[in-house]
């Protein structure tokens, strides 16, 4: 069950309320984020909520079943929305595009990739500074250096950031220079990592786990927003299958699913869902049909010399004609709905 409370609730409000509901056997945690507080409560006895609907300081109650209760599409209206300023927003409806390389690797790179995205109109760029890598004798990125680098030339051009933060310890140093945390499929449950983020007052977007289900990407995105931090985004990136063929399956499915499931936007990653540059914008294609809020793709201007993925990386001029493409089929989407 899901409390909603008044903006002017009073500590002795919430006491009282806790009371009732502690008779009840039902245990209680305050969760108070950005948009609202809210009081959860767990218990499996019969209780009529009209006993305190109508008590002072609740402004609505919500009986969901799913354990991922305020992830759930079950108790919200309307869909949330993620407001990174200057106009730039996720949201149901909308086409957010996210594009930029694996690895930030130098300040020529970040400028070239900054100028290609003002070009092909896309406000958000993706890259990393902190590198999970498989072998330890890769590339591991440019650190809180090249983030900030990355920040003052992104700043001045009215690009937003997106970029993986790995540890607990990378928060704070992190916090003033990204404009989303991204949380990677190897950390999907990293528990520690999702309770911090759920202190800040950053969005994060959270990648699906290698081989995670679409409801433990969901527990996920709840230990956040329980943290405190409702500004959040899912990513359908892939899964680990025994097929070989590409690096991950990317599972379409899950799209609509997590629409159904959870009022959050849904972000699609084709470039880690199947790994192959070729197909990359196929697969972009299908996930705007298939729902997403936005997509999430890797670009290089000479992806044969990336430092890290140029194997499913796109080149500029890839990149802009996917750009377009993905507008056309937005609109598509729109005219057959």
């Amino acid at each position: 069950m899901i409390i909603q409370l008044k903006p002017q609730v009073t500590p002795q409000q919430v006491d009282r309320l806790r009371d009732i509901l502690d008779q009840k056997k039902f245990t209680t945690k305050d969760v108070n984020t950005q948009k609202g507080s809210y009081l959860i409560a767990i218990g499996k006895g019969d209780f009529d909520i009209r006993s305190i609907g109508f008590m002072e300081g609740v402004a609505d109650i919500h009986v969901v079943s799913d354990n991922y209760k305020l992830v759930s599409a079950k108790w919200k209206v309307d869909p949330s929305e993620v407001d990174l300023g200057d106009g730039v927003n996720i949201k149901q409806g909308g086409l957010a595009l996210m594009a930029g390389p694996c690895s930030i690797e130098g300040e020529e790179q970040i400028n070239n990739t900054v100028e290609h995205l003002k070009e092909a109109g896309i406000r958000i760029m993706r890259g990393g500074v902190y590198k999970p890598r498989s072998s330890p004798y890769s590339f591991r990125g440019m650190g809180i250096e090249g983030l900030k680098l990355w920040h003052e030339i992104a700043q001045r051009n009215g690009i937003k950031i997106i970029s993986e933060v790995m540890q607990v310890s990378q928060i704070e140093e992190m916090h003033d220079y990204v404009d989303i945390f991204q949380v990677g499929a190897r950390n999907t449950q990293n528990y520690n990592l999702l309770d911090e983020l759920g202190k800040v007052d950053k969005p994060v977007l959270i990648k699906r786990g290698i081989s995670g289900t679409i409801d433990e990407l969901l527990y996920s995105a709840e230990y956040v927003f329980s943290g405190g931090n409702e500004n959040l985004l899912l990513c359908e990136r892939g899964i680990r299958t025994y097929e070989k063929a590409s690096r991950n399956t990317f599972d379409i499915n899950a799209i609509p699913i997590l629409k159904a499931k959870s009022h959050l936007p849904v972000i699609s990653d084709p470039s880690h869902g199947i790994g192959i540059r070729d197909h990359v914008p196929a697969i972009a294609m299908a996930s705007v049909l298939a729902g997403a809020d936005g997509v999430i793709y890797e670009t290089h201007q000479d992806p044969r010399k990336a430092f890290s993925d140029g194997q499913q990386t796109l080149n500029f001029r890839q990149s802009s004609q996917l750009a377009n493409n993905l507008r056309r089929v937005m609109k598509m989407r729109k005219e057959m709905l």
